[in-house]
């Protein structure tokens, strides 16, 4: 029996012949609305998705053809995975796929804070010229703390080889399991809050990590840091960046993703905060473009098929 696998977000084009070749069915829909997938949902063995609607335990539950969901991209934040489970519904991701376009923006925007390169250009094109004013840090010696060793963190550990500067590496699951490379090395949470001059962090969203980097996480770090955010925007409280902002705590911020991306729909609190990042001169902030280049956009869709193939080896 082939496989119908309906795909509900946009996606390069060649994901179709692909899935083909393999002799499943796709079924291309990205105007669907919530509605119409809720009804269409039950008719499929495969679900290929980007972010378009939370697939909980009630929509899950509908699907009774339903063998697997791939999730175009690194999180798996949008699905409930206990249900998933609970349905035998198998769930993979691709990280694999942009994980590169991530560690290099990253590395890009790490570089644009320190060197001033956003705020000399601003100031630039409205005819202020300030050399001194926008004198940069360099990243030699300086020590990186990089929060999450999955696929994206260690190709950002991998990108900062040529900078002779130190990195610290901590991921709460894998600690004591995993080797760096000589330029970096394993670090507990104390150590990196005591030593490091810039924090990059690649983590998850989960009940665990929402809301973790806060008042109180801040206020651990001995030095004024330098913050970049590319995993999810709801790990960062905003009102607790914008106080160690304030404080000098924080020097520095991009941040690729925001916990509400939806800007009109601010709450007058989220709206108050994102006012204050919007203005301040030494915050970089971007539309969650990390993972979102031309090559990443083709290489999820190959991730993607091989995964269905290594877990269905009989569509092969």
């Amino acid at each position: 029996m082939a496989f119908s696998v309906l795909i509900i977000d946009p996606m390069h084009p060649t994901l179709m012949p692909m899935l083909q070749e393999m002799g499943l069915e796709p079924d291309y829909q990205p105007e669907l609305k919530q509605e119409e997938v809720l009804a269409r949902l039950p008719h499929y063995e495969g679900l290929i998705v980007r972010g378009k609607l939370k697939l909980d335990r009630s929509l899950l539950s509908q699907a009774k053809r339903l063998k697997f969901i791939g999730r175009a991209g690194s999180g798996v934040d949008i699905i409930d995975m206990e249900a998933a489970a609970d349905y035998q519904i198998q769930v993979f991701n691709a990280p694999e796929g942009n994980r590169d376009a991530v560690a290099e923006y990253t590395l890009g925007a790490l570089l644009s804070f320190l060197h001033n390169i956003t705020k000399s250009n601003a100031e630039v094109k409205n005819y202020v010229w300030d050399r001194e004013g926008n004198r940069g840090i360099e990243l030699r010696e300086k020590k990186i703390g990089v929060i999450g060793y999955g696929n994206i963190g260690q190709q950002v550990v991998r990108r900062l080889a040529g900078f002779d500067c130190q990195v610290l590496v901590y991921d709460k699951y894998k600690m004591g399991t995993f080797q760096t490379p000589t330029y970096a090395r394993e670090a507990e949470m104390e150590e990196i809050f005591d030593q490091c001059d810039m924090m990059t962090f690649h983590v998850p969203l989960t009940n665990e990590t929402r809301g973790m980097i806060d008042e109180t996480y801040l206020n651990h770090f001995r030095k004024p840091i330098v913050l970049i955010n590319t995993s999810r925007g709801e790990i960062l409280r905003l009102d607790a960046l914008r106080h160690a902002l304030e404080t000098k705590k924080v020097i520095g911020a991009a941040l690729d993703v925001l916990e509400n991306e939806k800007l009109a729909a601010f709450t007058p609190e989220q709206k108050d905060n994102f006012e204050f990042l919007r203005q301040a001169n030494n915050v970089i902030l971007t539309p969650h473009i990390a993972g979102w280049t031309h090559e990443s956009y083709r290489r999820i869709n190959e991730v993607l098929v091989e995964k269905i193939r290594l877990l269905f080896p009989e569509l092969a």
